[in-house]
């Protein structure tokens, strides 16, 4: 495993194909072949501009990772509120800066797993998402919104029912359909699985920044969901299935801390306003929180998150995987800015199941 996050170096040479047997055809049908040297010469700059950034970024990440992490967290947050003022200081105040984004590509992930009007605590609140865009374009930032829905293959449908599509139009912003993009290939940086790369998008090789916008929830597998969950969704449908079943036969924690390992260098805004309980990621209760949280390392934030939400970061299998490799769960380790995140504890409603026994400071009350 390497001893820090690293921006990834997406690559056309050696597409190894170890993900599943229809890889190969998806890979056809996404525009890519594998055979190395096969891409066409745009995809080849794009891969080898990502992969020199990965190069010159890892002492600054490495010297990042020596001190503390920063995490921010604002309460009494609505979406009817002043969302892109909470959000620039909450960049400002954990050490972010105009200047790093200038002239950069970032891209806003938000969670849109399975949309539906119904069940708005499933996804990111769009205004979230339209926020924070106007805070990277008003510091100088090429912002596009991209998102690979996990369960479903109409992606235009999830943008309409995810309540999307308006802040889009609005907004004048890009959607990038992570799904059926043209696809790279890179290294798997974290090893923890079988899978010796990932196939990325093309609007993921090419970002310098990756901003992951989940919706803070419980999860029926691993005991939460948020910023390094939520990357997920980097991962296109195209190649490795609905709902991402390479993924999850590799295992699900083992691959959310590789595709984190991988990526170009990301941070997290998360939607903590009104958030999901119990049955999650798509069955739960919505459980209001008023928070949003904000940090450069996604590790740090989700920690974070755990705590506030009652669960034991330690005891969540792909936050112990990441503990000291792509951050810190420390809480000695983690910087917290804005509010302190024991005032605001709530502990969540999980399902009674044998392997989330374990993962709540206090089990509290559960669902069947």
């Amino acid at each position: 495993m390497p001893t820090d996050q690293t921006h990834s170096a997406c690559m056309t040479t050696n597409a190894h194909n170890e993900q599943s047997d229809s890889a190969p055809a998806a890979v056809e049908r996404a525009g890519v072949s594998q055979s190395p040297g096969s891409f066409d010469r745009r995809s080849l700059l794009i891969a080898t501009g990502v992969a020199v950034a990965g190069v010159l970024g890892l002492p600054l990440i490495k010297r990042a990772f020596a001190s503390r992490q920063p995490v921010f967290i604002a309460r009494n947050q609505r979406y009817d509120g002043p969302l892109q003022k909470t959000i620039e200081d909450g960049l400002l105040a954990t050490g972010l800066t105009p200047q790093q984004f200038r002239g950069k590509r970032v891209l806003l992930k938000p969670n849109l797993v399975e949309p539906t009007r119904n069940s708005p605590q499933m996804t990111t609140n769009p205004v979230v998402v339209l926020a924070a865009a106007e805070v990277f374009r008003n510091w100088g930032a090429e912002v596009t919104v991209g998102e690979g829905p996990g369960h479903v293959r109409d992606t235009e449908m999830a943008l309409v029912e995810g309540g999307m599509q308006g802040v889009l139009d609005d907004g004048r912003l890009t959607f990038a359909d992570l799904n059926y993009e043209q696809v790279a290939w890179t290294k798997n940086r974290g090893r923890a699985s079988r899978l010796v790369g990932f196939y990325f998008p093309r609007s993921v090789c090419e970002a310098d920044f990756i901003v992951s916008m989940p919706k803070l929830k419980t999860h029926h597998w691993v005991g939460m969901t948020a910023s390094m969950k939520n990357l997920y969704g980097t991962i296109p449908g195209v190649v490795y299935g609905w709902p991402k079943n390479v993924l999850h036969h590799a295992g699900i924690p083992e691959t959310v801390y590789d595709i984190n390992a991988s990526l170009p260098r990301s941070l997290a805004i998360v939607d903590g306003i009104m958030c999901m309980e119990g049955d999650g990621p798509i069955m739960g209760s919505p459980k209001p929180m008023g928070l949003i949280l904000i940090g450069p390392n996604c590790t740090a934030v989700d920690a974070t998150a755990a705590r506030i939400m009652g669960l034991r970061p330690e005891n969540i299998s792909y936050l112990a995987l990441a503990a000291n490799q792509l951050g810190p769960i420390n809480d000695s380790r983690i910087e917290q800015c804005g509010e302190h995140w024991q005032d605001l504890v709530k502990p969540f409603r999980m399902i009674d199941a044998p392997h989330l026994r374990g993962l709540s400071i206090d089990p509290g009350v559960q669902v069947s």
